[in-house]
């Protein structure tokens, strides 16, 4: 009998080979296809990385063009989509309305004609495009509105923060916003991208992939981490109460939200960036008293856990950025999603070309040769 050595997670067991992503948890550095995150947020944009990602190099100048395009002209979603929508509870989670939408979306376009290179462009493209308009839509429609119509003459960004309010964004603003998505796109085979793959790889549809993925991001323990960082700086509240919160934690043995990562030893370069743009918002907005408890945090963890690698996260500066945006707490995770949508995409094209069903073992625990007992004995 073959015996096996159990990884509870799964952890450092390798479950694909991929060209996509690379970490280096060691050194601090993040690259999409061989770029370097740093680079790509200062010069690219989303729908350019989404590009790289999914079809493996930069695009020419046309086929930007062309693929931008495409984008924009799918944004709008079916009616029936809309009308199905409105009969979500008002108290449901947006990632619970994100799911649901997603998976009734390949409801429409239900041909699986997985080697076709047009088909899986048309899904790429309408998965891409689409998502922000049901994330923006069901936030207005949980209040009761009618929801906005996309804008074909604003970029990706700009687009979806004008959905959410009917306000053309501040230019500065949208250009964060496009970095936040670039730094969120992809991660190497974290669990949602792993869900995703281990769906890709029965052969279903790319919306029944994105909806599978997106119930596995909407975890605390995953994307809904954001959400919860800035739940503990309400919690904490003031500089001085940091300490004592840090301390309690470790003595309770409690998770300290935004901190630490499975790859990660240093400081999340995504979080280095993040910090950056928040900065940048504050200069030019108004300063936030929760990015004087977030730095303090920061030293204070550093000062404590640095020996064992224990550092912020991407989750522990990006729901600062999207607070100081006036974006709602529970929709942080739903944007990690716009933006992982393409990481998920690319790996589920990656994984129908050389596609063989995730069928892994398991360690037996339980017991053997138990006899059945009738029910009048129990």
């Amino acid at each position: 009998m073959m015996v096996c050595e159990y990884k509870p997670g799964l952890e450092g067991i390798p479950a694909a080979q991929s060209s996509i992503s690379y970490v280096d948890g060691q050194k601090g550095i993040l690259e999409y296809r061989g770029i370097r995150i740093e680079e790509l947020a200062e010069k690219s944009t989303f729908l350019e990385t989404a590009y790289l990602l999914i079809w493996g190099e930069l695009p020419s100048k046309q086929e930007l063009e062309t693929f931008e395009h495409e984008v924009r002209y799918h944004r709008r979603i079916k009616y029936r989509i809309r009308d199905m929508m409105k009969c979500f509870p008002e108290s449901g989670h947006p990632m619970d309305a994100l799911q649901a939408s997603a998976a009734a979306l390949g409801l429409f376009y239900s041909l699986r004609d997985l080697h076709n290179p047009v088909y899986i462009r048309d899904s790429v493209v309408r998965l891409i495009a689409t998502i922000p308009t049901m994330v923006a839509a069901f936030q207005l429609m949980r209040k009761g509105n009618d929801p906005i119509r996309p804008r074909d003459d604003l970029d990706y960004s700009a687009n979806f923060l004008y959905m959410l309010d009917e306000r053309e964004p501040d230019p500065l603003m949208a250009r964060v916003f496009d970095i936040c998505l670039i730094l969120q796109v992809e991660h190497t085979m974290n669990a949602s991208t792993f869900s995703a793959r281990v769906t890709a790889s029965t052969l279903t549809d790319p919306y029944a992939v994105v909806a599978s993925a997106v119930g596995t991001l909407g975890g605390p323990l995953h994307g809904g981490a954001n959400e919860e960082v800035i739940q503990m700086l309400e919690k904490i509240g003031c500089v001085e109460n940091v300490r004592p919160y840090i301390e309690d934690c470790l003595q309770s043995k409690s998770k300290i939200m935004g901190f630490g990562h499975r790859v990660y030893k240093v400081k999340d370069p995504r979080a280095t960036i993040l910090q950056g743009l928040a900065e940048q918002l504050f200069e030019k907005f108004g300063h936030d008293k929760f990015y004087d408890i977030a730095q303090e945090m920061e030293r204070v963890v550093e000062e404590k856990l640095g020996s064992k690698g224990i550092y912020p996260n991407i989750d522990f500066y990006s729901g600062l950025v999207y607070r100081k945006m006036g974006i709602p707490t529970d929709l942080f995770t739903p944007i990690f999603a716009i933006a992982r949508v393409a990481g998920w995409l690319a790996h589920w094209k990656e994984q129908l070309a050389e596609n063989r069903i995730f069928r892994p073992t398991q360690v037996y625990n339980g017991l053997h040769e138990v006899s059945y007992t009738p029910i009048d004995q129990r």
